[in-house]
This record gives structure tokens, sequence and C-alpha cells, in this order.
């Protein structure tokens, strides 16, 4: 039993770059499973690149400002 219980350790170990390289590309508005697989062949290279890559989830393209903050107002008040 105890050899069942370091099996599944070590092998949660080994797919832990592919699996962090599936949950971020998801994150990113990208597939999933395509990533997992290409982190087989590339598994840190694919981490920086997904780091760097634009991310295509619409939900994450930032905060949008309150109908009430006038941003021009606030430019021209840092710049004089």
């Amino acid at each position: 039993m105890p050899e069942i219980i370091v099996g599944v350790v070590v092998l949660g170990l080994l797919l832990s770059p592919q699996i962090l390289a599936g949950f971020l590309a998801k994150r990113t508005g990208r597939n999933f499973w395509f990533w997992f697989f290409i982190s087989f062949v590339i598994p840190v290279i694919s981490l920086v690149i997904l780091i760097f890559l634009e991310d295509k989830n619409p939900k994450a393209e930032g905060y949008q400002l309150a109908d009430h903050v006038d941003r021009s107002k606030d430019l021209n008040n840092e710049m004089g």
C-alpha cells in the first residue's frame, strides 16, 4: 500500500510542469490539452512562452473605470 502512495506522489511531481502549463494556458484563454502535450516536449520553455504570450481571455483585459471617473482630468493633474 505505501508503494501506491509513493507512486502517486512521484507521478504527480513528474506531471506538475504539464499540469501547470495546461492550467496557465486555460487561464489565458488557450487550449489546455494542446499546451499540456507541448509541455511534454519542452517543459520549461513552454511555461516561459505561456507567461510572455498575450492574454486572449476577454475577462482579463483590465479594470474598467467607473462612469464618474474622468481619466483626462487625472492625467492633467499629474503633468502640471
